[in-house]
């Protein structure tokens, strides 16, 4: 929760961008969601999408979204599954070498730094 209210309020210093951030476990089930006043549906369905994106491929989105740049089945892999989204926002959680979950962060314009800045803020608790 508290890394969730910490993106968000990095968001809203950067240019008062109104964002959602999604926290799933390492099985894929939502455990937080939290969104801005003023937070579009898109921004919403966008932070889950990525943070589930990112606990699949167990890569950060940011790293995914450069992959489907310049290759064209992977792209085609991603479109394929509407709950896939590989835009930067999505951050794998890490417990030493364990994946525990991830996080992601839709609707603003700096997603990816906004949930390293909330992850950073719980990282001496993982």
């Amino acid at each position: 929760m508290q890394a969730a209210q910490v993106a968000i309020a990095a968001c809203a210093t950067a240019d008062g961008q109104t964002i959602a951030v999604s926290v799933v476990d390492s099985a894929g089930v939502l455990k937080v969601l939290l969104a801005a006043d003023g937070t579009s549906q898109r921004g919403v369905t966008s932070s889950t999408a990525k943070a589930l994106t990112a606990l699949h491929y167990q890569k950060d989105t940011q790293q995914l979204f450069e992959r489907v740049n310049n290759d064209e089945a992977f792209a085609a892999e991603i479109a394929a599954n509407p709950s896939f989204n590989a835009r930067p926002g999505g951050i794998v959680i890490r417990s030493g070498d364990r994946i525990i979950g991830a996080l992601g962060v839709g609707g603003g314009r700096t997603d990816h730094e906004c949930g390293l800045a909330g992850l950073e803020k719980i990282a001496d608790r993982l």
